[in-house]
């Protein structure tokens, strides 16, 4: 498969999990924890299983790494290419009963994201991207299923300011200055999961820092790169384009920008 039939594998699978995502928020359903404490739900699994089965089946040369298989203790190696999937990010937003959820899949290669989606299911919005070379990827938005893919792009700062896209879970303020060192900020809005990449990606806001480490691979592999194929970037706090298979799939801190400096 060359990289357009990937992502088109992606989104595909992305909208299949996120139908079933929705099928059991109108059932309801139970918040068990695992054994870091976090929330996960059947939506997390039925989810996962979806996206890790149809992977598997169409790209088996692939190795693929999936949170609640990570959790439940799988071990896979780190590869020239692998997949990171995050079937339900943003569960404890997903538990409370907001709309601020995401569906992630991304594929490495060289320890650099290749290509992603990102899935919103509360709002039906799809957004892909591939990265290119020098900065010539390709990056979409489809509104809801069935419509036309429109391609996104990364916006200018405004005049008044960086308008920065905050964990709403997971706020740190006092450590979101180093991040922030030198920005002019207009506002600062809480936003749970991936869905912040998103807004960033399609120039709906600027940023979005989080200090590390408190996110793993999975959660910001296919927001990468959408991102970076958008026009923007996802730098560590020393400056470096966020890198993949690192030890226990781990993040340092972060941040998400729109544009470049």
């Amino acid at each position: 498969m060359n990289d357009t039939e990937l992502l088109d594998l992606a989104a595909g699978l992305a909208r299949r999990a996120a139908a079933a995502i929705m099928a059991v928020r109108k059932a309801g359903f139970a918040v068990d924890h695992k054994a870091d404490y976090s929330p996960v739900t059947e939506a997390d699994r039925v989810a996962e299983a979806i996206i890790v089965e149809g992977l598997r089946a169409a790209t088996p040369e692939i190795p693929v790494v999936a949170e609640e298989e990570v959790a439940g203790g799988l071990v896979t190696a780190v590869a020239p290419s692998f997949w990171l999937v995050d079937p339900l990010d943003g569960t404890k937003e997903f538990a409370k009963g907001l709309d601020e959820f995401a569906v992630c899949i991304g594929l490495v290669r060289n320890a650099a994201p290749a290509l992603g989606v990102l899935m919103l299911p509360a709002t039906g919005e799809l957004f892909g991207g591939i990265v290119g070379a020098e900065g010539a990827g390709v990056a979409w938005k489809e509104a809801a299923e069935g419509a036309p893919r429109q391609p996104i792009k990364t916006r200018a700062v405004p005049a008044d300011g960086w308008l920065v896209l905050d964990s709403r879970s997971h706020s740190k303020p006092e450590a979101l200055a180093p991040l922030l060192a030198g920005r002019k900020v207009a506002a600062i809005q809480p936003m749970g999961s991936a869905a912040k990449f998103a807004r960033v990606a399609e120039g709906a806001a600027d940023c979005s820092p989080r200090p590390g480490p408190t996110t793993m691979e999975w959660d910001t592999a296919a927001g990468q790169a959408i991102i970076e194929a958008a026009g923007g970037a996802i730098l560590t706090e020393r400056g470096e384009p966020l890198r993949y298979g690192k030890a226990g799939w781990r993040n340092v801190g972060f941040i998400a920008l729109g544009r470049v400096g």
